[in-house]
């Protein structure tokens, strides 16, 4: 008896973990081929998420969140921004061609579109879509709230807040929550207050979070910057604000 329990919770365990396996999605944006993932829940008309992942492209972070956001009734894909061929190996690479991305931010703004109509795609329910990102993503969360998409809401953890001098300030009607690190030292004291000036102008329902004792990658358990603390609350916040815009 004790070794047919022993195997029953073993197979419970085996196929909870398969449920919650991600799926690879091939899309395209033009000519370039995107490796995308999404959740086993797909195809069933649930809100979806989209997460724009930090500036290596698809990482554990990224994958993690999407199968916590599956386990919440969500279903969460997971963008490629750069494309098969052009994964950065290092933070040099990384940094050129996010950076790229964030000068060009109309390209940035087309992949996410891009990336929004498969997860549209998938079987997330149209009416009911936002977007999360992490770093890089995070500037990426912003981006889609000032170009208008058509999403419920955005988050930005830990993002780049600031946009080129030469952009004007557009009256940005989806719902914001930025989740700032207080000792982010990638972000300038004047990137906080020109988005805040920025939310402003079109009266944007935002919300902004600092949180205390946290450097930059405060959420991610791999990074030397990981606040455990912090890093909970900042998800609790998350599932918070998805909760009131997507159910």
């Amino acid at each position: 008896m004790k070794i047919s329990i022993k195997l029953l919770t073993l197979f419970l365990g085996l196929n909870l973990t398969i449920a919650q396996n991600l799926k690879s999605v091939t899309y395209k944006d033009g000519e370039q081929k995107l490796l995308g993932m999404v959740t086993s829940n797909a195809g069933k008309k649930l809100p979806g998420v989209l997460i724009l992942p930090a500036w290596k492209g698809i990482d554990e972070e990224a994958k993690n969140a999407a199968l916590e956001l599956q386990k919440q009734g969500y279903i969460a894909f997971i963008a490629d921004i750069y494309g098969e061929g052009n994964i950065p190996t290092d933070n040099a690479a990384a940094a050129k061609i996010a950076g790229s991305y964030k000068q060009d931010y109309k390209a940035y703004q087309r992949r996410i579109s891009v990336a929004l109509e498969e997860l549209k795609k998938q079987g997330a329910n149209p009416e009911r879509i936002a977007v999360i990102g992490y770093c890089f993503g995070g500037t990426g969360a912003l981006e889609t709230a000032r170009a208008g998409f058509p999403v419920a809401g955005v988050i930005s953890i830990h993002g780049g807040l600031a946009k080129g001098n030469d952009r004007m300030n557009v009256a940005i009607k989806t719902k914001v929550l930025v989740e700032h690190p207080a000792d982010d030292e990638s972000v300038k004291p004047e990137d906080l207050t020109n988005l805040i000036a920025e939310l402003k102008t079109g009266k944007t329902d935002f919300q902004i979070i600092t949180y205390a004792n946290s450097k930059h990658t405060f959420t991610n358990p791999e990074s030397p910057d990981y606040n455990e603390v912090m890093a909970k609350r900042a998800w609790n916040h998350t599932l918070t604000f998805l909760k009131e815009i997507l159910k």
